[in-house]
């Protein structure tokens, strides 16, 4: 039997030690798909913690209703909104409904936004998800890291509203990838795309033009992300390197896909006219809605990506010139008076005596000093021009009068347009009578009528008028050799001047 302390048939590598940990390269792929694990994560505990519901629910597959709500947001928001709330519920109802037929709407709409909260994670603070991996550092040990992400997070919108928009978590999630990269993944679905087209799998085309679609929305939420933190802060974006390289290459990228979408976009339509199968036709007709979409998105970034240089330039002024922010103030509620409302009065006085003190300022004394008042009676006083002092002739210069219309015409413009209150004219009508006045009226009187389109009925109405001069446009077309649009019907309203009279009076 073989000594423990023998070591002459152990190979070599067995009796060196333990192996080293993975370099760098190995692992990061590890923790890339460690991340890829950690964003199907929340799908799946929807499944777990569906039981934890008041009522049956098992029969909802909830994973697959979080896709869908994925899906959804994803097509529904656009570069500079999100996708509505409601209309996510409302677009989700259909699948939730499908799974369980014989059961309420109410329940379904429960469902449909109970997974709905739970994908923007509405109970925890930051309304994120965290996972925790391990990786090898550079000298061989095990660390651990944090991984926080979102799918779905709200954004605001104009006049208070609140948007969703899925993250590239969710994204990558829907499409099956991370951290892949975006140009090289879309040029991968488009040439998947064309393939199939012209194999006629149409089915399968139709899941790689949606793959495509999805890689351009991360696309532009790149962008989005960048012009976002510019706006908040010019120097937290690299505008020297990277996102100048970004924009570059992202019209590029967008001029190749315009043109080869197009192309797609034709044989789609070939297939589709000259297949005979109603399945095919069906999907086809699909296909070239989702690939007129994917142009539409592309031209919709190809206009922001014009405009980042510009907001860039103007970013940096903005900031650069901006005042400072002024130093924050006293928060009378919460400073002064929430910690004062428990205490008895004599405690509290002694406080707001002292802040009001401080606060009021110098303080004006009751009499002034006799060496001031001697001093002030006895100074003789100063002698002044009975008319102050000479004013300096100041230098006037005519302002040259380069208005376009004269007075002249602009009364005859005005007496054309006072029109009786019962007799209403064309503006074709107006104009070939202007024209027969003088040449250049017409331009004044069509100037008139169409500020007439949105008369300012408030502002005269308080200011007295009693008639104001509308236009209206019912579908006609103008028939004109010098204007075009539309024919309106000019005329004059009577406003109430009873009504105006008591409410002056009210005022008063």
């Amino acid at each position: 039997m073989t000594s423990p302390a023998s070591t002459d048939s152990v190979p070599p590598q067995l009796s060196a030690g333990p192996r080293p940990a993975p370099g760098p390269a190995a692992d990061e792929g590890l923790a890339r798909r460690l991340r890829a694990l950690a964003c199907t994560a929340p799908l799946h505990d929807l499944d777990t913690r569906k039981a934890n519901l008041a009522g049956e629910y098992s029969v909802y597959g909830m994973a697959e209703i979080a896709l869908a709500a994925i899906d959804l947001v994803t097509l529904n928001m656009d570069f500079d909104t999100g996708a509505d709330h409601e209309q996510i519920v409302a677009r989700l109802l259909p699948r939730v409904a499908a799974q369980a037929p014989g059961r309420p709407a109410a329940e379904h709409e429960r469902v449909a936004r109970w997974v709905l909260e739970n994908l923007i994670n509405v109970g925890s603070v930051d309304r994120g998800f965290r996972a925790v991996y391990g990786v090898f550092g550079p000298d061989g040990t095990y660390v651990r890291r944090d991984y926080d992400f979102k799918l779905i997070e709200e954004v605001p919108g104009p006049g208070g509203t609140v948007y969703l928009r899925t993250t590239d978590e969710a994204v990558n999630v829907l499409v099956g990838a991370l951290d892949t990269d975006v140009t090289s993944a879309q040029i991968a679905a488009e040439v998947k795309l064309e393939v199939l087209i012209s194999r006629g799998r149409l089915a399968d085309a139709q899941l790689a033009a949606e793959q495509a679609r999805y890689r351009t929305v991360q696309y532009s939420e790149t962008l989005r992300r960048a012009l976002e933190a510019t706006r908040r802060n010019v120097r937290a974006v690299d505008w020297l390197g990277a996102v100048p390289d970004m924009i570059a290459e992202a019209l590029d990228h967008v001029a190749d896909r315009y043109r080869h979408e197009n192309a797609i976009l034709t044989n789609i339509r070939k297939a589709r006219d000259e297949s005979e199968d109603p399945e095919h036709k069906r999907r086809a007709a699909e296909l070239v809605d989702i690939v007129k979409d994917c142009i539409r998105r592309h031209t919709q970034l190809q206009s922001r990506l014009l405009e980042a240089g510009p907001l860039f330039r103007a970013e940096q002024d903005r900031q650069a010139f901006a005042t400072p922010a002024a130093a924050a103030g006293t928060d009378l509620y919460g400073q002064l008076l929430a910690p004062l409302l428990p205490l008895p009065v004599e405690r509290a006085s002694r406080v707001t005596d002292a802040f009001f003190a401080h606060g009021t300022g110098l303080r004006t004394p009751v009499s002034v000093r006799v060496a001031d008042l001697v001093d002030i009676l006895l100074t003789p006083p100063v002698e002044r021009e009975h008319l102050g002092a000479e004013m300096p002739e100041p230098d006037l210069i005519a302002t040259p009068d380069d208005s376009r219309f004269s007075e002249e015409q602009l009364a005859a413009a005005t007496e054309l347009l006072d029109l009786p209150a019962d007799a209403p004219r064309r503006l074709s009508g107006l104009l070939a009578e202007a024209r027969r006045k003088d040449p250049e009226l017409p331009y004044l009187v069509a100037l008139l009528a169409v500020h007439a389109a949105s008369p300012p009925v408030g502002t005269a109405y308080r200011q007295g008028e009693r008639k104001l001069l509308f236009a209206v446009d019912d579908g006609a077309e103008l028939d004109d050799p010098e204007f075009g649009g539309a024919d309106l019907i000019v005329g004059t309203a009577l406003l109430d001047a009873a009504g105006m009279a008591a409410d002056r009076t009210e005022a008063a």
